[in-house]
């Protein structure tokens, strides 16, 4: 219900009476001018201001381009007959070429041209280069040649020196390779003496010959195996997974070997009393050894047999050995000395004999010559073989040492059945990096362990523990 109108009005035409309730409108919206009201008044008259405003820059491009709206323009000045000769065109389409709107507003519209630069056309000491000038055409004109160009002809006129030449020394050379044996600066060094050569030509560093290698035989891109492949066969597949299969068996058997030798021995296998006693007491007791005090005596027992005199011996020399001591006559002389002469011929026949056997071994000879050397080739193969299996594999660059990558394998039920739903697997970057590693490249490395410089402290605020 409205309230009783009271019988005071206002003063001005705009006054309302102080007793009516006040507007809710007039109260609640704010002025537009104030950011209260911006959100407020928002409504069709800022969507129209927008599309005016998009609308206005439109029309400005347009006057640029085209010099006024599109919409006015006759179809001649917007369309162009393409006959295919380009002759036949430039005739048609002659009038219509003009340039655009924007280029004609940039030209300038004064018809006096800009002042000259005096400045610009000056050159320093001009009046004398001219008075110089002139002076060179009248010596010219009476065969008088300046001093300048005389010392220059002179110059052209002198022979070259020996080994050089105009080629090298003049601009227009041709190019070389200066890596080249048949380089054009090092022909006057040619034919030069050793010595000669190493005290005054500075040499470049020769190249070793190891750098000329490559660290290693290995591709820069292995292929992989085809059971890793989009749409592998079953049997690649299958191969694939053995393979990784055995990496994970031998991964989990080195974990149970360090973990069996970490673990703290079972109640059944600790060490007793009595174990620890056995232990303590070994090596100290003496055990019965009256088996090799037997065998010591029973060998001691046995004396040397006396060595039989040889079957070749004379009576010559067992009378010398008896009668070592005495002085020997001419006659005991006499017959040692055919002994010893009966004795090397007798040596160097059984030699002869033997080398006339041998003749009839040739065969079983050039047989072990034969096994021999087959031996030897098949040694040589194996050190050639080992050798190029140990080149292929990764050396010890640093302190670690290089370990395979994991296989990217999918089991058989996250194969995809098409491209969209395939899941990669691996990452490129570290793709890369074990390459390197493998190829002797760099050294293995293993990422850096953070190692907190200060201990961390924890601090209850306020304002959790006044949740709290």
């Amino acid at each position: 219900m409205a309230a009783p109108a009271s019988g005071f009005l206002g003063l001005g035409p705009s006054a309302r009476d102080p007793g009516r309730a006040r507007s809710r409108r007039a109260g609640g919206l704010g002025a537009r001018s104030r950011k209260k009201g911006w959100k407020r008044w928002r409504g069709p008259e800022a969507r129209l201001g927008r599309e005016l405003g998009l609308w206005l820059e439109e029309a400005a491009a347009e006057q640029r381009h085209s010099g006024g709206p599109v919409s006015e323009k006759p179809d001649e000045s917007l369309f162009f007959v393409d006959t295919g000769n380009e002759v036949q065109d430039q005739k048609q389409n002659l009038g219509k070429e003009k340039p655009l709107k924007i280029d004609l507003i940039l030209q300038p519209d004064s018809k006096v041209p800009p002042p000259k630069d005096i400045l610009a056309h000056q050159i320093p000491n001009g009046r004398k280069l001219k008075r110089k000038q002139r002076l060179w055409e009248q010596l010219a004109e009476e065969g008088v040649v300046p001093r300048k160009e005389r010392l220059l002809q002179e110059k052209l006129k002198l022979p070259a020196a020996e080994g050089s030449s105009t080629e090298v020394a003049g601009p227009s050379r041709e190019f070389y390779d200066i890596w080249s044996d048949s380089n054009p600066l090092d022909k006057a060094l040619a034919g030069k003496d050793t010595w000669f050569l190493e005290q005054t030509k500075k040499k470049p560093v020769k190249r070793p010959e190891r750098l000329r290698k490559a660290p290693s035989q290995l591709p820069a891109v292995e292929v992989i195996s085809s059971g890793g492949s989009y749409n592998p066969t079953f049997q690649a597949h299958q191969a694939l997974l053995l393979q990784a299969h055995e990496v994970e068996l031998k991964r989990q058997k080195a974990e149970e070997k360090l973990q069996r030798q970490l673990n703290f021995p079972t109640e059944a296998e600790a060490p007793t009393q009595e174990t620890v006693f056995r232990e303590q007491c070994e090596g100290l007791l003496e055990e019965d050894s009256g088996d090799e005090e037997g065998q010591e005596s029973a060998t001691k027992g046995k004396e040397p047999q006396e060595e039989e005199a040889p079957a070749d011996s004379t009576p010559a020399s067992c009378f010398s050995q008896v009668a070592a001591g005495e002085k020997k006559s001419e006659r005991q002389r006499k017959k040692e000395k055919v002994a010893k002469r009966l004795k090397s011929q007798e040596l160097s026949e059984k030699a002869a004999r033997l080398r006339r056997q041998e003749l009839f071994q040739l065969r079983s000879i050039r047989l072990q010559v034969k096994q021999r050397e087959a031996e030897l080739l098949r040694r040589k193969q194996a050190r050639t073989a080992k050798r190029e299996v140990e080149a292929n594999k990764p050396k010890r660059l640093g302190r670690l040492k290089y370990e395979d990558p994991d296989l990217d394998v999918q089991l058989s039920t996250e194969l995809a059945d098409s491209l969209r739903t395939l899941k990669p697997e691996g990452s490129i970057l570290k793709d890369r990096f074990k390459s390197l590693q493998k190829r002797n490249i760099i050294e293995p490395r293993e990422r850096a362990k953070f190692k907190r410089k200060y201990r961390l402290k924890y601090v209850e605020k306020r304002a959790f523990r006044e949740i709290t």
